[in-house]
C-alpha cells in the first residue's frame, strides 16, 4: 500500500483513539496546588540502582577476572538477563549468544533467544530455539508458552493450541495459562474457547489477582470492576506496575477480538507505558498493537478495492 495512503488512513485512527478514551482515563481536575492523581495512569518504573551496580559488577568481572568458560558464560547470561529486564534487548541478545558460545546447554538462554526471534518475525529460528530448549529440558514449562506465541503469530493456530494446552495442564490453577490457551482458541471457534475457559475455572486460585481477568472475559465482571481490581490491595508500585502491565494487555486483546482497534491500541500503549519489560504481556505488547494496526489499514484497503454495487451508481431510479 502507498505510504501516503497509509498515513491517511491511519491518522484518523489515531486521532479517534485520543476522542474516545473514557472520560476516568483524562488528566483529572484538580484546584491549584491539590494533587490528584488517577492510580489507573501507568507510572512508567525506572531501572532499578540494584541492577545497573549488578551490571557494572559483572562488566568488570569479565573484563579482569579469571573465569572458567562456565562461569564466564553464566555471567554473560546473568548480565543478559539484567538487559533485558530494562528494555536494552540488544544487549540482551549479545549476552545470550555469548553465553551460548561457551555453554551451548543452557536451556534458559535459548528461551530468551527464542523470544527474541518472536518479537522480531523470525519464526523459523525462534521454532529452532524452543526446540533446542525443550530436548535440552523437556520439563521447562515457558519453552511450550512461548513456542506457542510464535506459533499462533506464525499462523499455525492448530499447533499453537496444542502448546498452550500443554502449559495450561501443567499448572492448572494458573489464570494467565487459561487466557493464552483462550486466546489462540477463540479463534477457531469462540464457543468452544469459551466453553474451555468455564471449565477451567472451577481449578483457578481465587486469591490471583488475575482470576479477576477470566471472570472478566467470561462476562461475570465490568471492565470497571476489573481495572478496580488491578489497582486495589496493592502495597507498592511496582505491584501496581505490573498489575496495570497485565490488565491493558488483556483488556487490549479483548477489545482487539471485539472489533474495537481504536481501545485496544489505547490499552497496548498504557501496557506498554507501564516499563514492566519482562513481563511476557510487555513483550508482546507493541508486536500486537503491530499486528492491530496493520489490519485496520488492511481492512480499510480491502473495502477501498471492492467493486461498487452496480445498483449503486447515483442514477436515479
Amino acid at each position: 500500500m502507498p505510504k501516503q495512503l497509509t498515513k491517511l488512513l491511519l491518522a484518523p485512527l489515531l486521532l479517534a483513539a485520543v476522542v474516545a478514551l473514557p472520560a476516568c482515563q483524562l488528566v483529572p481536575k484538580a484546584p491549584v496546588g491539590i494533587l490528584v492523581e488517577d492510580p489507573l495512569e501507568p507510572e512508567p518504573l525506572a531501572a532499578p540502582f540494584r541492577t545497573e551496580i549488578a551490571v557494572a559488577r559483572i562488566s568488570e568481572m569479565l573484563q579482569n577476572a579469571k573465569l572458567s568458560e562456565p562461569e564466564r558464560a553464566r555471567l554473560h547470561y546473568d548480565r543478559g538477563v539484567m538487559y533485558d529486564s530494562v528494555g536494552l534487548s540488544a544487549l540482551a541478545r549479545y549476552d545470550f549468544m555469548r553465553a551460548l558460545r561457551l555453554q551451548p546447554d543452557m536451556a534458559d538462554a535459548y528461551n530468551f533467544i527464542g523470544i527474541q526471534h518472536t518479537v522480531s518475525g523470525d519464526f523459523e529460528q525462534a521454532y529452532d530455539a524452543f526446540d533446542s530448549v525443550l530436548e535440552l529440558e523437556p520439563k521447562y514449562q515457558y519453552a511450550y508458552l512461548n513456542r506457542g506465541i510464535a506459533l499462533q503469530y506464525d499462523g499455525k493456530l492448530a499447533l499453537a493450541i496444542n502448546d498452550f494446552q500443554q502449559f495450561q495442564a501443567m499448572k492448572p490453577d494458573d489464570p494467565y495459562r487459561s487466557l493464552w490457551l483462550y486466546l489462540a482458541q477463540v479463534e477457531q471457534s469462540a464457543p468452544q474457547a469459551l466453553e474451555t475457559l468455564t471449565k477451567h475455572q472451577s481449578a483457578l486460585d481465587k486469591k490471583a489477582w488475575s482470576s479477576q481477568i477470566v471472570a472478566f472475559y467470561l462476562g461475570q465482571i465490568s471492565e470497571a470492576d476489573l481495572l478496580k481490581a488491578a489497582s486495589t490491595d496493592v502495597t507498592e508500585p511496582r505491584q501496581l506496575a505490573e498489575q496495570l502491565c497485565e490488565v491493558y494487555f488483556y483488556l487490549a486483546r479483548w477489545h482487539g477480538l471485539k472489533q474495537n482497534p481504536t481501545q485496544a491500541v489505547a490499552y497496548y500503549k498504557k501496557s506498554l507505558a507501564t516499563n514492566v519489560y519482562e513481563f511476557v504481556e510487555h513483550r508482546y505488547a507493541r508486536l500486537e498493537m503491530t499486528r492491530l494496526r496493520q489490519a485496520v489499514v488492511e481492512q480499510a484497503d480491502d473495502h477501498q478495492h471492492e467493486p461498487a454495487d452496480p445498483q449503486d451508481s447515483g442514477h436515479a431510479h
